[in-house]
C-alpha cells in the first residue's frame, strides 16, 4: 500500500506532475501487493512483468482524479486505483494470447506469453483479476462497508458479460465485417469504456454518501471519455509507429477489425475524438476547480501519441 507519508496528488498540479504523482503512488501499491500475493518466485516474476513494465496508468489516474473531484480522502483511492490497474493488466495479458489478438509485443517488450509461456500468461491474468477483488474486499481497506460493496459490484459488472468480456466477444463477431457506427460504439462502450467508467465511479465512491447528481455527471463524463479514448486509439493505430505505441502499429487493419477511422475517415475520426473530449469536459459543469484534473485528462486522452 502506498504510504500515507507519500506526497498525494492534488488538483492544483499541472497534469504532467499530477500523472507522475499518481504513477509513483500506484506503482508502489502494485509492487507491494504483487510481492505478497504469491509464494512461487517465477509466478511473482511473471506478475511483475505484466504490471510493472511501464504503462500510462490512465485508469488508476482517473480514480485519483475522480476522488479529488468529490473532495474525498485521497488515500482511500489507493486500493481502487490498484484494483483497476490490476484488471487492466490482466486484460492486456489475455488479449495478447494467440487465441485472442495474438500480439507478440506489449509496452515495447515481448508479450507475457512470449516472455514466459501461454499457460503462465493465462494463470497470471486469472491471478491479477482475483487480486483486484481481494484488495477491494480486504478488511484492511478502510472505506465504508457499503461503499466497498458498491465498488465490488461495479468492477465485476465492468469486466463481465456486459462489460469487457461482452465487448471482446462482440469484437470477435464483428471482425472481418462492416460494422455500423452504433455497433462499433456499443462494442467499445463495453470493451474499453466500461473499465474507464468503473475507474471514475470507484474514485467517486471513496466519498461516503456521494451526491447522486454528482455521480450521474461523473458517469456521463466517463462514458464520453471512454469513447474518446477508443477513437484516439484507432487514430493512433493509423498515424503512429510501433516504437512509439509499444505494440504493433496497424494491427487493427491487419486483423480486419472495424475501426472509427475505417468508418469515418481519418480527419472525421480525429474530429470525433476532440468533440467527445469536449463533451466529457462539459459534463463536469457542476463541479468547481476540484475536478480540473478530470478536465485535463479529457484533453490529454485525445492529444496523446501512444
Amino acid at each position: 500500500m502506498a504510504s500515507s507519508m507519500d506526497n498525494l496528488p492534488d488538483s492544483g498540479q499541472t497534469l504532467d506532475t499530477f500523472m507522475q504523482a499518481c504513477r509513483k503512488r500506484i506503482s508502489s501499491c502494485l509492487a507491494e501487493n504483487l510481492q505478497q500475493s504469491a509464494d512461487d518466485a517465477r509466478l511473482v516474476d511473471a506478475l511483475n512483468y505484466a504490471c510493472m513494465g511501464g504503462g500510462k496508468r490512465i485508469r488508476a489516474t482517473l480514480v485519483y482524479a475522480s476522488a479529488l473531484a468529490v473532495e474525498a480522502e485521497l488515500s482511500l483511492a489507493d486500493v481502487p486505483a490498484c484494483a483497476v490497474e490490476l484488471i487492466h493488466c490482466y486484460s492486456l495479458v489475455h488479449d495478447d494470447l494467440p487465441a485472442m489478438d495474438d500480439d507478440d509485443l506489449r509496452r515495447g517488450k515481448p508479450s507475457l506469453h512470449k516472455a514466459f509461456d501461454e499457460a503462465t500468461a493465462i494463470l497470471v491474468g486469472d491471478g491479477l483479476q482475483c487480486l483486484a477483488f481481494e484488495l477491494l474486499s480486504n478488511e484492511d481497506y478502510q472505506a465504508e462497508q457499503s461503499g466497498k460493496l458498491q465498488m465490488l459490484a461495479i468492477l465485476a459488472r465492468a469486466i463481465g458479460n456486459r462489460g469487457m468480456v461482452g465487448g471482446q466477444f462482440k469484437d470477435f463477431s464483428l471482425t472481418g465485417k462492416t460494422a455500423s457506427l452504433a455497433e462499433l460504439e456499443s462494442m467499445h462502450q463495453m470493451k474499453t469504456g466500461a473499465l474507464i467508467r468503473a475507474s471514475v465511479t470507484l474514485g467517486a465512491l471513496t466519498r461516503p454518501h456521494i451526491d447522486k447528481q454528482d455521480l450521474k455527471a461523473l458517469n456521463l463524463y466517463a462514458d464520453r471519455l471512454g469513447l474518446a479514448f477508443q477513437v484516439q486509439d484507432d487514430v493512433l493505430d493509423v498515424i503512429s509507429d510501433t516504437e512509439t505505441l509499444g505494440k504493433p502499429q496497424g494491427s487493427d487493419q491487419a486483423k480486419d477489425k472495424p475501426t472509427y477511422v475505417e468508418l469515418l475517415g481519418l480527419k472525421q475520426a480525429q474530429d470525433k475524438a476532440i468533440s467527445l473530449a469536449s463533451a466529457a469536459q462539459e459534463s463536469l459543469s457542476q463541479f468547481g476547480p476540484a475536478a480540473d484534473q478530470l478536465r485535463h485528462m479529457a484533453a490529454y486522452i485525445v492529444s496523446r501519441n501512444y
